[in-house]
């Protein structure tokens, strides 16, 4: 039976959100926030791996979401070896706002890339589909991070507290469940 009801493509969008989101909060019990240089690989997948598996859970084959969760895996990897890091998990250290913005924006798109041409591997859609997801994913962390890193740094400015940093972060992937969510109901299929 699957976990989602067949309702409209924005109730998918919701519960899309949700999933992301919860796999956020769950992932703060797994690993710890820090700047760019501090999350490693294996933080980066295991944070990988909770977000992987809350979506995972609204696909409606068992052999989709196990592709899933691999290629997240694989992607969340791979941007965090290269170089770019564990987008979402870690803040920019310039405090200075429009260098946020543009290192938001550029790590965002290139990040989203990257995991978006992985999770392409487990997306067995038409190409005109699969192809939509990567510049989704591309775009939504492209507008996500700029986003949350803009609100964590005024927060944290306001507060002088980290934990503004953190509802930055929070913000990220709100908005990256809601865009993603928009397009990732035609992957169910």
């Amino acid at each position: 039976m699957p976990l989602v009801p067949k309702n409209t493509k924005y109730s998918f969008t919701c519960l899309w959100t949700l999933a992301t989101f919860s796999g956020f909060l769950l992932s703060l019990l797994l690993i710890e926030i820090g700047e760019q240089p501090d999350i490693g690989v294996l933080e980066a997948a295991i944070g990988g791996f909770a977000i992987a598996l809350a979506q995972g859970c609204l696909f409606k084959e068992p052999i989709l979401c196990i592709r899933w969760i691999l290629s997240s895996l694989l992607g969340w990897s791979l941007i965090t070896a290269i170089g770019i890091g564990g987008l979402g998990w870690f803040v920019f250290s310039t405090q200075f706002l429009p260098l946020r913005i543009l290192y938001g924006a550029i790590y965002g798109g290139l990040g989203g890339l990257g995991i978006g041409l992985t999770q392409w591997l487990a997306i067995s859609q038409p190409a005109s589909v699969a192809w939509r997801w990567i510049l989704v994913s591309s775009a939504s962390w492209a507008i996500a991070i700029p986003f949350g890193s803009a609100a964590g740094i005024v927060l944290r400015r306001f507060t002088h507290l980290f934990l503004g940093e953190v509802i930055g972060l929070a913000i990220t992937w709100l908005l990256v469940g809601i865009l993603t969510g928009i397009n990732a109901h035609k992957l169910r299929s």
